[in-house]
């Protein structure tokens, strides 16, 4: 049995289509045991985004972005996030997007960079599914001044620091984004990997 065979749509409600849309669902569950229960939920759909971690692997550096994130400095985030470059996808193929954004967010031009993964990063609310990308950069890929698009509200900086530096900041709360903190673990295990580590 599919999981669309265990939700019956009750009744949909549309709170909000302002920035994205935030819905609010009744729904019926049909449970393990085969008994229904009835259960509410608000959705909030932005799409499905992308982002990537550039890295270079003969200096262990990898380049990262700080920006402004309002909902963060609401939950007591009183600095800048630091974040790998991302981008909703707004019907894009997500390696064509991502390229886009870095772009944009960094100024850094590369080629095809490699999936690596997708995953829901907050499933009990938010629909997003965001596509992982990294690619090898060299600091000669840097044509542009990067900053992001001034009209959305975006005024980002661009940081390149060593991986070493990028786990220690993880570790004392100067890296809090999520979606970075995969990507860096995932850099350390398998793209940046030393000798030493087999």
């Amino acid at each position: 049995m599919s999981i669309a065979d265990r939700i019956r749509i009750q009744e949909v409600t549309l709170l909000s289509d302002d920035w994205y849309v935030l819905k609010k669902t009744r729904f019926d569950y049909r449970r393990a045991d085969g008994t229904w229960q009835s259960l509410s939920r608000e959705t909030y759909d932005r799409g499905n985004g992308a982002t990537i971690l550039l890295y270079d692997p003969e200096r262990r550096t990898v380049v990262l972005t700080r920006q402004f994130r309002f909902p963060a400095f609401v939950n007591g985030h009183d600095d800048l996030l630091t974040e790998a470059p991302a981008g909703l996808l707004d019907g894009a193929d997500p390696a064509d997007r991502i390229r886009q954004e870095l772009m944009e967010e960094t100024g850094y031009v590369i080629g095809q960079p490699q999936k690596l993964f997708e995953a829901f990063m907050s499933p009990g609310s938010v629909t997003e599914k965001l596509h992982f990308f990294a690619a090898p950069y060299h600091p000669a890929d840097r044509v542009g001044a990067g900053g992001g698009n001034v009209e959305e509200g975006e005024d980002i900086s661009v940081l390149e620091i060593g991986i070493d530096d990028a786990l220690a900041r993880i570790r004392d709360g100067r890296i809090q984004d999520g979606k970075t903190i995969c990507l860096l673990l995932y850099a350390t295990i398998y793209l940046l990997r030393t000798s030493d580590q087999g």
